[in-house]
């Protein structure tokens, strides 16, 4: 049975995929670089991956191709979107929000590697899919 307990210990998991690759790399890199060495570590640490995954766009009856690719999926349960920039604006935060929306996904990650501290530039979120699953 899936719960909160599941998916938020799935996501500490991720978490710590993601630390690993920063201590690693440090940051300054290419997100796709990052991409790369972070599922690396997802699946050396045994989490099931699909990367830039399509996400069709219903709109009035009618499913559009709007070419909207998020970066990780995990465990077909929650978004990561990567990043490797100076700072976090809204727009990304809106932009996972949206694709867990989609997708119909409880929970998401956005990380940035472009930072000092993977912990502290983290934002994690989660919707309605998430809150009416147990505890």
């Amino acid at each position: 049975m899936i719960t909160q307990t599941y998916i938020n210990n799935i996501a500490y998991k991720i978490v710590g995929c993601a630390i690993e690759v920063h201590k690693e790399l440090g940051p300054g890199l290419l997100e796709s670089i990052y991409q790369r060495c972070f599922v690396k570590e997802l699946e050396l640490k045994g989490l099931k991956t699909t990367q830039q995954i399509k996400i069709p766009v219903h709109y009035k009856d009618e499913y559009l191709d709007c070419n909207l690719r998020l970066d990780v999926l995990v465990e077909d349960l929650i978004i990561v979107e990567l990043k490797a920039v100076e700072e976090i604006h809204p727009l990304y935060k809106a932009q996972l929000l949206t694709y867990m929306k989609l997708l119909e996904k409880p929970k998401g990650l956005l990380i940035n590697f472009n930072t000092e501290n993977i912990t502290k530039s983290l934002v994690p979120m989660v919707n309605e899919h998430f809150s009416v699953l147990p505890k």
